[in-house]
């Protein structure tokens, strides 16, 4: 049995780790529970798992939800709430599925109390790469990967040494913009960038899909994940999204992980690691698919890929910026204050004004974040 937390568990994410939950119940476990805003989803999970602790963003909610659970059940709110959570004495991994940078102190704290932890939220090993996997190290804890790119190297790897690896190579649909010629970049609206052709994910990752963020920060998460330089990991587009990703051995033998696209499936790996269990969910059939293809991502209609490889090259407090400044660019974009090729304008000039910090800890981490937000955040009032 596997005794779990799930931070984030309202998300396209936690929910899908719930589906895993519930097909499993004799494997998995889930002894905590923490959403961000969605108090009645919560309620309703809480409801369903019978965790020993929940925990939600605002403290009101958190008064009406010990009301509602009863003593049998803890009730935490807030920083505070997740890190309590994190740390649960029941838990023996803890699923980090919060969006964006809050989920970093949380993932640090589990890792210190000796809990394995399992990241979907990509933006931890952005910012804090080389912090974390050292960490990890040090208390013995495993990193397990969620985003299905990265699960399928973790797969195809199978614990073979780095130097027995050329490349990393990590897929991309392309987005819904991979054949729209550049000039007309400049009228895409939220609307149509909300409109994947493979995948049903929240607001910002589905945004970060549209633009190829999301492929050059799960570059640099890469790089941390599996010990290998930047050089050596690389993006190509796949528009059917059944290779999730693939590692090129030194031998020129490529492997790939290869499945419809359901991410109750690396949810499922990571939860039964070091196991596989049955599953139904996930059926593939290649005959009906037919052929699947290839292309070279398009730099100059998405140069975020060459920005998140400079920065990943730089590294210090520069992942942590382009991370930041890609953030409050993505807000502006979807709340009309800049257009869709605003966000990338942006993340660049918000890493070109940064003084790099190559020797950083937590603390200046966190204070290159909060002034990357402060720049990009002007950057888009100014239009």
């Amino acid at each position: 049995m596997k005794r779990v937390v799930v931070l984030g568990c309202t998300g396209s994410i936690g929910t899908s780790a719930a589906k895993v939950a519930m097909d499993l119940p004799d494997q998995v476990q889930i002894v905590g529970l923490a959403a961000g805003r969605n108090v009645s989803l919560l309620r309703e999970q809480a409801r369903q798992f019978g965790p020993v602790a929940v925990s939600i963003g605002d403290p009101a909610d958190a008064v009406a939800l010990r009301r509602e659970l009863g003593r049998a059940v803890d009730v935490y709110h807030g920083p505070e709430g997740l890190i309590r959570l994190a740390t649960l004495p029941e838990a023996d991994l803890v699923l980090i599925a919060i969006v964006g940078t809050g989920g970093l102190q949380p993932a640090l704290a589990a890792i210190r109390a000796g809990k394995d932890i399992a990241l979907a939220s990509k933006e931890i090993l952005v910012m804090a790469g080389e912090m974390v996997m050292s960490e990890a190290r040090r208390h013995g804890v495993r990193v397990l990967a969620v985003d299905s790119e990265h699960s399928a190297i973790f797969q195809c790897l199978d614990g073979k040494p780095a130097d027995s690896v050329r490349r990393l190579v990590l897929t991309a649909s392309g987005g819904p913009f991979r054949t729209t010629p550049r000039d007309a970049f400049e009228t895409i609206t939220v609307e149509q960038a909300l409109k994947h052709p493979s995948w049903q994910m929240g607001r910002k990752i589905t945004i970060d899909s549209a633009t190829l963020f999301n492929k050059g920060l799960e570059m640099i998460e890469a790089r941390w994940l599996f010990g290998i330089d930047m050089a050596r990991v690389g993006v190509v587009v796949h528009p059917q999204s059944v290779v999730h990703s693939m590692v090129e051995f030194i031998d020129g033998s490529i492997l790939a992980q290869l499945s419809t696209p359901d991410m109750c499936l690396p949810i499922q790996y990571a939860f039964t690691y070091p196991h596989r269990v049955p599953s139904d969910r996930v059926q593939t059939d290649l005959a009906r698919i037919g052929s699947l293809t290839f292309e070279e991502p398009d730099t100059e209609r998405f140069p975020s890929l060459l920005l998140a490889r400079r920065a990943g090259e730089v590294g210090g407090t520069l992942p942590a910026v382009l991370n930041a400044a890609n953030e409050i660019a993505v807000e502006g974009f979807c709340k009309g204050r800049t257009g869709f090729t605003g966000i990338t304008r942006v993340v660049r000039e918000t890493m070109e004004a940064h003084e790099v910090m190559l020797e950083a800890g937590l603390e200046q981490i966190l204070d290159a974040d909060r002034w990357a937000r402060e720049f990009a955040g002007g950057l888009v009032a100014a239009g």
